[in-house]
């Protein structure tokens, strides 16, 4: 049987590598090069005890208060689109304790087996630096702290251990933070991993396993027999399989168009930039400015900011500059290179419900789909992938599979 997955990101490669090891015969097909945009410039971080989605408690308050403010961590272009107005008003709707709580426990269960799976992925000869130092949330708001509590229960039920390290306790754990961090959590078990060096790795492992990757050819076009797909098609290119699967991140919302099967996935832009080294002991979130710190072996990334628009990369140097301010209130003498940097762009496939969509997509009997990963991309790769090889290969749809159905978006008559 041969399978055709559309996307070359980090879900793309990662699903054609577990479809490949049970060996099917795979095609990755992406409308640029493999493994670009947000699958290279993100902050690299395997974190399932920080899966919460997106939509949240307090979100709609603090988002208006947000957008009042040139270089806050959040941006969303104002549009008259009713796709656009009813993916916002879904996403509010969602915002609330107990609909976070649970996407936050299906994230959890999703990446129940991750850590070890990288693990797998390196003893198989992919080779990309990966750190195991473990996550520090840090807060200098009290009440930002006091916020994240009520959901510890959640990583704790799945033995992710959380630390609460507040005052010195904090410092001690992390010397070069200042006196201004009240306190942190820390999650020991957690890692951060190159991610551009991962998708690397990744497509070499592929090519080495026999798939063939097909680049700069994005899809226009899809060929129907019933309720079966037959081929896709990127210009005069025909690509035939047995089996679909679209995994093209950001980009899936207008192609699962062409599938007659739209799905709510909306473009939210972030950005990352590199500094020298600075000497931390691991990751840091530093929580009240939404900035993710990475340290790798030569150098530092900073990434951050959400921003709601269109399917671009532009560079906006306002929140760039803003990332760049954000560490001075956390790290002790941090100042802003004097050197220009270089910021890269990437734009991160998210959904109304802050949920990723896995699965059979829509009514169709051969094609799936594996988006909407948001920020969490690189934490729940692996874990997609295996529960959805299992369905395509055998039939099996996996418990960790059911909140994430695409039938949540769909008409009933598209739904399956």
């Amino acid at each position: 049987m041969h399978t055709v997955v559309i996307g070359g990101g980090v879900i793309g490669l990662t699903q054609a590598y577990h479809l490949a090891r049970e060996g099917e015969n795979v095609t990755v097909i992406d409308a640029r090069a493999t493994g670009l945009g947000a699958s290279e410039v993100n902050a690299g971080w395997i974190v399932p005890a920080e899966a919460a989605p997106v939509p949240g408690p307090g979100v709609v308050l603090q988002s208006l208060k947000w957008m009042l403010r040139p270089d806050s961590p959040l941006y969303i272009r104002p549009s008259v689109q009713p796709d656009f107005l009813k993916f916002m008003f879904n996403m509010w709707r969602r915002s609330n304790f107990q609909d976070q709580r649970a996407g936050f426990e299906g994230h959890l269960r999703l990446a129940q087996h991750t850590i070890e799976t990288f693990d797998e992925y390196r003893a198989d000869g992919m080779d990309f630096e990966m750190h195991s130092e473990g996550l520090l949330m840090a807060f200098t708001q009290k009440e930002n702290l006091e916020h994240h509590l009520d959901n510890l229960d959640l990583p704790k039920s799945f033995d992710l251990d959380p630390q609460v390290l507040v005052g010195d306790a904090v410092r001690t754990h992390e010397p070069l933070l200042t006196d201004a961090v009240y306190g942190g959590i820390y999650f020991p078990q957690e890692r951060h991993v190159d991610p551009g060096a991962m998708v690397t790795a990744l497509h070499k492992r592929l090519v080495e396993m026999g798939v063939q990757i097909i680049e700069n050819s994005p899809i226009d076009r899809v060929t129907f027999n019933g309720s079966t797909v037959t081929a896709v098609h990127s210009g005069e290119q025909k690509f035939d399989g047995d089996r679909f699967v679209l995994a093209a991140g950001a980009w899936t919302g207008p192609l699962s168009k062409l599938f007659k099967a739209p799905i709510p996935v909306r473009p939210g832009k972030g950005y990352s930039l590199e500094v020298p080294a600075y000497g931390l002991k691991g990751a840091v979130n530093l929580s009240d400015a939404k900035v993710a710190v990475t340290p790798f072996n030569a150098r530092l990334r900073l990434a951050g900011t959400m921003e709601f628009g269109g399917l671009d990369e532009k560079i906006n140097q306002v929140r760039i500059d803003a990332i760049l301010r954000a560490p001075r209130t956390y790290f002790k003498g941090w100042e802003p290179p004097t050197e220009p940097v270089t910021p890269r762009a990437g734009i991160r496939p998210m959904t109304p419900d802050g949920m990723p969509v896995i699965g059979a997509l829509g009514s169709l009997s051969n094609t799936f789909v594996s988006t909407g990963h948001g920020m969490l991309g690189v934490t729940l790769a692996p874990g997609s992938a295996a529960a959805l090889t299992k369905l395509i290969l055998k039939g099996r749809k996996s418990p960790a599979l059911l909140p994430f159905t695409s039938a949540r978006f769909l008409p009933r008559n598209h739904a399956g």
